[in-house]
Order: structure tokens, then C-alpha cells, then sequence
């Protein structure tokens, strides 16, 4: 099976409509993006949960990872009209660690994602970004039945994101580092007429 396969090749699924903007998952390039994730890895916010803080080289690192790795994880910009907002990666939660601690199904996808700047948190973005990554994520997965995320439990915002972007909070996992919320959303049953 192709890397690509693995996830069903985030880079083509293109742009959707929000309520703020047009939205796309954009692959994260080293020669264009580093600097950027780097600054977002660097706020005091983030850093408090992804733990990533650091010199340039643990960055690049951390998504070279990713880019040379089997495919089980993507990381990606999340650019809303034209300009990167947030960092995202799109994985396998099925074939990642996290399905130790929770019964996983065929396909599961997971989602990480911080807000970049400061100016972006606190306002309602990440909830819309997150119920359309996860759109998404059922529309262009057609074998996926539900998206997977477990944010650190001391980051309320972050839960409450998830909460108010059609996620429901499952269970608590402890995970290498953390406490965290095991939250899910289904694939919505068709309906019967």
C-alpha cells in the first residue's frame, strides 16, 4: 500500500466553504513553512501542550518526521482564506500508539492541531476549522466511520473546541506526558426513508 493510500492523500481533498472562509489542508513544505510552525511552536501557549519549544532543528525534526515517515501521519497547514492559521496533522489513529488505549476501529483518523497566532484563539475559529477538518475527513474517507483526537485534559479550550465542533468526549486516556480527553465523532448514519 502507498503512503498516500494510508490516508487517502490529504493534499487533494481540497477547499471547503465555513462560516468564516474558505478552508484547505495544505502539506506542510520545510522550505516554506518551517519558520512559520517554528514561531506557532515557540508561543508560550502552545508550547504548554505540544512541547516541541526549542531551537529551529527540533521543528524540523519533529515534521521531518512525518514528511519521510510511512505515511500514517500528514502534517499540514490550515489556511483560511489564503493565509495559515493553524498547524494541523491528519493521522492513523488506528495504526498509532493511541490505539492501545481505546477500542479502535479500521480507519479511525486522529487530529493535532494548535491555532497559530494569538489573535486567532478565544473567538469560535478552531471549533468551525475543526468541524470542517473532520467533515472532511467522512467526506474524503470513505472508509473512515469516525475522527479521533485526545487533547491534554488541562487545556479546556481545546476540549471545548472539540465539544462544540460535533465531538463527544469518550473517556479520559492517560497517554506518554498526559491526561487526555479520548474525543470522537462519528460518521453520521444515513438516514432511512
Amino acid at each position: 500500500m502507498a503512503a498516500d493510500d494510508l490516508l487517502d492523500a490529504p493534499a487533494t481533498w481540497g477547499a471547503t466553504m465555513t462560516a468564516v472562509g474558505r478552508f484547505e489542508l495544505a502539506p506542510v513544505r520545510l522550505d516554506r513553512d518551517l519558520a512559520l510552525v517554528h514561531r506557532w511552536m515557540n508561543d508560550p501557549a502552545v508550547a504548554a501542550f505540544w512541547e516541541l519549544a526549542g531551537p529551529l532543528s527540533t521543528t524540523e525534526s519533529h515534521l521531518r518526521a512525518q514528511l519521510d515517515g510511512d505515511g500514517r501521519s500528514a502534517p499540514c497547514l490550515g489556511v483560511l482564506n489564503g493565509t495559515p492559521v493553524g498547524y494541523w496533522e491528519i493521522y492513523r489513529a488506528d495504526l498509532d500508539p493511541l490505539a492501545r488505549h481505546y477500542p479502535a476501529r479500521p480507519h479511525d483518523t486522529g487530529i493535532h492541531l494548535l491555532i497559530g497566532d494569538a489573535s486567532h484563539r478565544g473567538r469560535g475559529l478552531g471549533s468551525i476549522l475543526l468541524a470542517a477538518v473532520a467533515d472532511l475527513i467522512l467526506d474524503r474517507r470513505l472508509f473512515c466511520t469516525r475522527v479521533v483526537a485526545e487533547p491534554d485534559m488541562r487545556n479546556t479550550p481545546s476540549v471545548a473546541a472539540f465539544l462544540s465542533a460535533g465531538f463527544r468526549r469518550a473517556d479520559e486516556v492517560d497517554l506518554p506526558g498526559k491526561r487526555a480527553a479520548l474525543m470522537i465523532r462519528d460518521r453520521p448514519h444515513p438516514r432511512l426513508s
